[in-house]
């Protein structure tokens, strides 16, 4: 758990320097921030989602991680529990629930997320979490600038999160190979094209209800020959 807690208390060191130098940055230095930021998390994105061995998985983790998010509406979920903390702290900002749901899955369904807190887990390697504690918190100082208090509160999201992940990594460690590793990795490279899009507000994609795809990979294997089978029934009507 040592490398989520220090990428959770990065966030937290980050997000504060942010919100410090936030009343210095006009609004329109503040926009094309975002924008910027969003092309680099659009950029981030595909750069995980192609390095997919296997784009049926891929594919088939999307459409039944969205099923399953949709029945369990956890992007409403997110939403409300954003603006329940926007109401406790925000103070009248407005931006607190944004912040709070934007980075919390920037911060959660990235490879190094997913790949981190697995390494932690299984092998007590925190290299790779703190790698990403340094990237966090320097992007979480940018993200606070703009979108305000709900920045430090993603690192609550964040500890729970990897944290879960790390402690269930030993006893997943056998469905956990690498070809797993990899394909959970693009997925979530995908789910991150569309934080993206929400960030350019190009279109509003609900990646909170996305968000069970990226642990779809790891039961593939138990299901890749039906998923086959379905397959080539498509490619017979097409």
């Amino acid at each position: 758990m040592l490398g989520t807690i220090i990428n959770s208390v990065a966030i937290l060191i980050g997000g504060t320097v942010g919100l410090l130098l936030r009343k210095g940055i006009s609004e329109r230095f503040k926009q094309t921030v975002m924008q910027g930021l969003g092309l680099s998390v659009f950029v981030i994105g595909v750069s995980g989602a192609l390095k997919t061995e296997n784009m049926l998985v891929v594919i088939f983790s999307i459409v039944f991680g969205g099923i399953m998010g949709e029945a369990l509406e956890i992007e409403e979920k997110l939403e409300v529990l954003g603006r329940w903390m926007e109401k406790r702290v925000g103070k009248g900002e407005g931006l607190v629930a944004k912040g709070f749901v934007t980075t919390s899955l920037i911060y959660c369904v990235g490879a190094m997320a997913i790949v981190g807190a697995l390494e932690s887990g299984m092998t007590g390697n925190h290299e790779t979490l703190y790698a990403k504690s340094l990237l966090d918190g320097v992007s979480s100082v940018i993200f606070a600038s703009t979108l305000g208090l709900g920045v430090l509160l993603s690192s609550v999201s964040v500890f729970i999160y990897q944290g879960l992940i790390t402690i269930a990594a030993g006893s997943l460690a056998d469905l956990l190979t690498e070809a797993v590793v990899i394909e959970m990795s693009a997925v979530g490279g995908l789910l991150i094209i569309g934080i993206s899009m929400n960030i350019l507000e190009i279109k509003k994609v609900p990646v909170g209800n996305l968000l069970p795809a990226v642990f779809i990979p790891v039961f593939y294997p138990l299901v890749q020959p039906a998923a086959q089978y379905f397959l080539q029934i498509i490619e017979v009507f097409l």
